[in-house]
């Protein structure tokens, strides 16, 4: 060792660890603790060496303010706990305002309407996952939400739209509907080839009136051809 790091080792034991009589009739050590770890211990006891707040701007601008001193708003100090006490504090508060929205919200969600899309076994080990992709849209220009998905196996080169009216009480046209990719590109692509069909890779909203499609070949060969498509809703 350097006597430069003796040095600093010296410091810091001179400073963290002088005796303090003052503390002799707290529980604990008769010393200063090392004053971050004291902030991350999880327990309710008093720090033994909190903070000195004395000529903080933050703490001076709350004292001197009538109004903010009382707030609500402002989420308490506590300068003789650890950032332990304060989180499970924060946490209680957050829990309470979050409480009743999701009562409120609770309550208001209904079943609008019910869609059987497919189905399978009894046995949940050998049933697959055959929803996939789903992907939310809301118009708000008409009020409608979309949804779009794929569902695997059997409609593999298909995409489903589902749309309904944001007043559940109003209907649309075309509740759901399917697009089936299968080889309409084959005419585009290459004109020779009937063996082509396309499988959805993935879907989004482009805008309100727009959605675009990552295609792929279904034929296991390499060098798969990728297609990105933007198809209009009507």
């Amino acid at each position: 060792m350097t006597q430069k790091d003796i040095t600093f080792v010296a410091d810091f034991l001179t400073e963290h660890f002088n005796e303090a009589p003052e503390l002799y009739n707290r529980k604990g050590k008769y010393f200063n603790v090392e004053r971050v770890g004291q902030y991350l211990k999880d327990e309710d006891d008093d720090l033994v060496s909190p903070p000195n707040t004395e000529g903080n701007q933050w703490f001076n601008f709350l004292k001197n303010s009538t109004h903010l001193k009382e707030s609500p708003l402002l989420f308490p100090y506590y300068p003789e706990k650890s950032l332990h006490f304060v989180k499970r504090q924060m946490e209680g508060v957050i829990n309470q305002c979050l409480q009743k929205p999701a009562d409120v919200i609770g309550q208001s969600v209904h079943q609008a309407v019910c869609m059987s899309l497919y189905k399978t076994s009894k046995s949940e080990d050998s049933t697959p996952q055959l929803f996939k992709l789903p992907f939310l849209w809301n118009d708000k220009t008409s009020n409608i939400h979309y949804v779009l998905f794929t569902i695997l196996e059997n409609s593999i080169s298909k995409i489903y739209i589902l749309r309904r009216h944001t007043d559940t009480s109003r209907s649309v046209s075309n509740g759901i509907l399917a697009v089936d990719f299968g080889n309409f590109l084959n005419n585009s692509i290459n004109e020779s080839s009937d063996s082509r069909c396309y499988s959805c890779l993935d879907a989004h909203f482009y805008d309100d009136e727009t959605v675009t499609v990552v295609l792929k070949e279904s034929v296991e060969q390499e060098g798969k051809e990728r297609v990105l498509a933007q198809l209009p809703l009507s």
